[in-house]
């Protein structure tokens, strides 16, 4: 069977990409740096949890039109799914982009399409296609290149793959039309048409914006506990205006994408962004502040009962119901929590995750049972229907209670 596909990257985004792609009869070949991720997707099984994407995995692998492999191998189009982070001092990192990039050029050949899906600062596409054509001259208007970020939930991933409108934009309008002939194989949403450019800056642009959103809730909740306010009787009352949606406060903000991308603007746009860095430090902000909170409570409780008390921190996920840890604020908070702890019993909860390098799991209604002090992290279901008793202090920073 030709391989039509190879998709650089088999994550939370690149897994699901390449298991949609390939239940539409198109011949996929993922590539991952770590062989026990290629050998459990050639096992037909996956290394993530995400709804539906172990079924789709499987048929996928089953009908034999997915494979995965540590290298990859020629084909008609190329898709780089890989990290983009920050690095130290919040200057994006595409390294890894260019890392691939690198890697598929030898197999280039006139006519392929190369997309990047990888979030990116702008400009990104045109650097990739000027390391590529200073590699390979002769491929100069030869080649389609595009980026076409994507633009899903983690928990219903499988779904908006397909049902979500896209936004595609190539460095001409020949590979834009070219990427558009792609996605139509497989996505059912609206695919809007753009340059490379201003799609690099959608994708920036759009988790900005939530990052901003989020941080105007986080603010509202660090006045409302000041002024002795339930903030989420708050929210609810200022939603019922019909032009009024402030959504919901947090421990801080996680997660790959809305914790970073306006990294990327502020590293370059640093005088033009000053609403959106503010919003970052906000959000960064309110993970401390929580940790603090559980500071306070359990010195309160110390001095008033002569000891430590056990504590139990509930979820560790950047969002309810999955197992993605990444730039979790929660971790954040579990860390300052078991520094600052003497004696006391620390439980550590996330129902998602089987085990964890760091910290020792422990099953959530044990936890709760156990603990002195319960601190609601993430919203997950099975968090929803505990009780507590009159003597426990619940901290719930993530509307569990309410």
């Amino acid at each position: 069977m030709k391989i039509e596909v190879v998709t650089v990257g088999l994550g939370y985004i690149g897994l699901p990409t390449s298991a949609l792609i390939a239940n539409n009869n198109i011949a996929v070949h993922g590539v991952d740096i770590s062989q026990h991720v290629v050998d459990t997707i050639n096992q037909g099984k996956i290394h993530i949890v995400e709804p539906e994407l172990d079924k789709s995995v499987a048929l996928a692998v089953e009908k034999g039109y997915l494979k995965a492999s540590v290298k990859p191998v020629e084909a008609n189009n190329y898709l780089i799914v890989v990290p983009t982070p920050f690095k130290g001092n919040f200057e994006p990192d595409i390294s890894y982009v260019q890392a691939a990039t690198e890697n598929l050029i030898p197999l280039l050949k006139e006519g392929d399409l190369y997309i990047i899906e990888s979030t990116s600062p702008v400009g990104t596409t045109e650097k990739m296609m000027n390391l590529i054509f200073s590699k390979r001259p002769e491929l100069k208007n030869k080649i389609y290149l595009a980026y076409c970020p994507e633009r899903v939930l983690p928990g219903n991933v499988m779904h908006e793959l397909v049902h979500n409108d896209r936004v595609i934009g190539g460095v001409n309008a020949d590979s834009t039309q070219k990427a558009l002939d792609f996605y139509r194989q497989f996505v059912k949403g609206e695919l809007h048409a753009t340059n490379a450019r201003t799609a690099e800056m959608c994708k920036l642009t759009e988790n900005s914006s939530r990052d901003v959103q989020i941080a105007f809730a986080n603010e509202l909740s660090l006045i409302c506990d000041k002024a002795n306010i339930d903030v989420w009787e708050l929210i609810r009352l200022a939603n019922k205006h019909p032009r009024v949606n402030i959504l919901q406060p947090g421990c801080g903000v996680g997660g790959h994408c809305i914790a970073v991308d306006p990294y990327f603007l502020t590293a370059d746009f640093p005088m033009e962004s000053r609403i959106i860095a503010q919003a970052r430090e906000t959000n960064n902000y309110k993970s401390f502040w929580c940790a603090e909170k559980v500071k306070n409570a359990r010195l309160e409780f110390e001095l008033k009962n002569g000891r430590e008390p056990s504590i139990s921190i509930m979820g560790l996920a950047f969002k309810p119901n999955i197992d993605d840890l990444r730039e979790s604020p929660a971790i954040h908070i579990a860390e300052r929590i078991l520094q600052d702890s003497r004696d006391g019993d620390i439980y550590i909860v996330e129902p998602n995750v089987i085990e964890h390098k760091v910290f020792k799991l422990t099953n959530y209604i044990e936890a709760t049972n156990k603990a002195d002090i319960i601190v609601l992290l993430v919203a997950h279901k099975e968090f929803q229907n505990l009780t507590f008793n009159k003597n426990q202090i619940v901290l719930d920073f993530c509307g569990v209670v309410n």
